[in-house]
C-alpha cells in the first residue's frame, strides 16, 4: 500500500455556503486554506444580538471553531501546530475566524484582502469576534510564488462579489492541488477566472477544491445586464432612489456611480462604506473613485456617538455629508445606498411619491433573512415604494462549472461551498474525473 504523503481534512464548508476551512498536510508542512465564519451553524445556535456567543469555548463546544491543537490565541502553554494560512478572499465567511488565530502565525491574502480586513477590524464593535488587530498579514499579488515548507502556493486572480479574490495552485510532494474559492465567469472581469483556469490546466492537477454554490439557483445573466436594468430604473424615478447592495462588492458599487452620473444624480453613501473605499484607493491597481468626485455624497445616520474613524470621514469630507433631513429636500436628486438596519431613517426622509428601492443583492434564503424581509416589505408597503431585484450573483454556473473541470482534467474533485453536495456529485459524474462527497473533518489522502 502507497502511503500518502499530502492529506486534505475540510472542517468548514462541507454541505454548507462558506464556512472554508481547509487544513492541507504535506511531510511536514501543515497549512490552512481560508478560515471563516459557518454563518449556517452559528445561526443553529444563536440568534444575534441577545443570544451571541460570550466565549471560544462556546465556538468550540458547536463546531464553528475547529478543534486543532495549538493554533488559537486564548491556548497557553502548547506550541503552534499550523505554519500559515492563505486566504482567497475577504469575505467573513472565508476570513472571519482568523480573529482567533495566535499572531505569531502568519496569514497570507491578496493586498486588497488586507486592506478590507485591517479597514473592517476598526469599523466593527470591538467584540469576540471579527477583531484582526495584530494579525501577521503578508500579502501577494498574481505571479508571487510562496513557499512554505516542502509545499510552494501559487495564488492567480480570479472575479468575485468583492475585489482581490484569489484561486491558489497548491504545489506538494503529491503533485498540484487546486483550489477555486470563490469564482465566476459571468463578472465584471472574466479574464481573470480564465487566466486561473489556463494555468490550472497547465499545473496539471491530481486534485480540485471546488465551490459549488448555484447548484440549485443557477441563472443566465452578467453584471453589464445588471448596469443596464439598474439604468432603465433609475431614469424614470422622479423621487428618491433606495440600493441596497454589499458594501465590499466594488463591482456593484461602480454599477451605481455610473449609473448615478449617467442620470446626473448623486449617489449617497454609507459612513462605513465611505471609509473602506477611502482605504481602498491605497490599492492603486482598483479604479475606485475618490470620494471628493461630485458625484458622491456621504449619508450620515441620527447617532449620539461618532466613533474615530467616523469622526476621520466627517473631518475630511464634512462638505460631502448628508443627514435625513437635507437628504428630504434633495431626495429627486439622489440615490442613497441603504440596507436594512437604516430603515428608521425613512420617518424623517419621508420619500416622496414616484421613490423606488431597488435589492440588489441575494434574496432571503432562509427563515431569519426571510423573517426581515418581511419587515422590509412592511417599510416599503407604508411608503408606497416598489421593489426591484437587479442582481447577479458572485459564484459560478454549474454548466461553466461542469467545462471547466472537463477542462482541468483533475484526478479527483472535492465540492465545497454548496449545500448539495450530493447533486454537484451526480450532475458531474460523467467527467472522468473522480467526484469525492466531503466529510467534514476526515482527513483525505491524495494519491500522485
Amino acid at each position: 500500500m502507497v502511503k500518502a504523503k499530502t492529506t486534505l481534512t475540510f472542517y468548514g464548508g462541507v454541505n454548507e455556503v462558506g464556512g472554508n476551512k481547509i487544513l492541507l498536510k504535506d511531510r511536514n508542512a501543515k497549512i490552512l486554506f481560508d478560515f471563516g465564519v459557518s454563518f449556517a451553524l452559528k445561526a443553529k445556535f444563536y440568534s444575534s444580538p441577545f443570544l451571541s456567543p460570550k466565549s471560544e469555548e462556546s465556538l468550540l463546544e458547536f463546531g464553528m471553531l475547529p478543534k486543532i491543537n495549538g493554533i488559537y490565541r486564548f491556548e497557553r502553554g502548547s506550541e503552534t501546530e499550523i505554519d500559515a494560512v492563505f486566504l482567497t478572499h475577504a469575505h467573513m465567511d472565508h476570513a472571519a475566524y482568523i480573529s482567533f488565530l495566535r499572531r505569531e502565525i502568519p496569514v497570507f491574502c491578496g493586498k486588497t484582502t488586507k486592506i478590507v480586513l485591517e479597514a473592517f477590524s476598526k469599523i466593527h464593535p470591538k467584540g469576540l469576534e471579527f477583531n484582526f488587530e495584530g494579525i501577521n498579514f503578508h500579502s501577494f499579488r498574481t505571479g508571487d510564488k510562496i513557499a512554505v515548507d516542502n509545499v510552494e502556493v501559487e495564488p492567480v486572480h480570479v472575479d468575485h462579489s468583492i475585489p482581490g479574490a484569489y484561486g491558489f495552485l497548491i504545489h506538494t510532494s503529491s503533485g498540484t492541488i487546486v483550489y477555486t474559492g470563490d469564482f465566476r465567469m459571468h463578472g465584471s472581469k472574466p479574464e481573470m477566472t480564465q487566466e486561473f483556469v489556463e494555468k490550472a490546466v497547465e499545473a496539471e492537477p491530481v486534485a480540485i477544491i471546488c465551490e459549488g454554490t448555484n447548484m440549485t439557483g443557477a441563472t443566465v445573466s452578467s453584471e453589464r445586464e445588471v448596469m443596464k436594468k439598474v439604468n432603465r430604473v433609475i431614469k424614470d424615478v422622479n423621487g428618491l432612489t433606495l440600493a441596497d447592495f454589499a458594501r465590499t462588492d466594488i463591482d456593484r458599487f461602480n454599477t451605481f456611480y455610473k449609473a448615478a452620473c449617467k442620470t446626473e444624480k448623486c449617489l449617497a453613501i454609507s459612513m462605513r462604506q465611505a471609509y473602506l473605499l477611502n482605504e481602498l484607493r491605497r490599492d492603486k491597481k482598483l479604479k475606485v473613485p475618490s470620494l471628493r468626485d461630485e458625484t458622491l455624497r456621504i449619508f450620515q445616520k441620527k447617532k449620539k456617538y461618532a466613533y474615530k474613524w467616523e469622526r476621520e470621514i466627517f473631518d475630511a469630507f464634512s462638505y460631502k455629508v448628508l443627514d435625513s433631513k437635507t437628504l428630504s429636500r434633495k431626495q429627486c436628486n439622489v440615490i442613497l445606498v441603504t440596507s436594512f438596519y437604516d430603515l428608521e431613517e425613512l420617518v424623517e426622509i419621508k420619500p416622496a411619491p414616484g421613490s423606488c428601492y431597488i435589492l440588489s443583492a441575494s434574496e432571503p434564503f432562509n427563515e431569519e433573512m426571510e423573517i426581515d424581509h418581511q419587515k422590509l416589505r412592511n417599510w416599503l408597503k407604508h411608503y408606497g415604494l416598489p421593489q426591484y431585484h437587479i442582481h447577479v450573483s458572485g459564484h459560478i454556473m454549474p454548466l461553466q462549472i461542469k467545462k471547466i473541470l472537463r477542462k482541468i482534467g483533475a484526478k479527483a474533485v472535492f465540492p465545497v461551498h454548496t449545500e448539495h453536495v450530493d447533486l454537484f456529485v451526480r450532475f458531474m459524474n460523467d467527467l472522468p474525473s473522480k467526484m469525492i462527497g466531503v466529510e467534514k473533518g476526515k482527513a483525505y489522502r491524495i494519491l500522485g
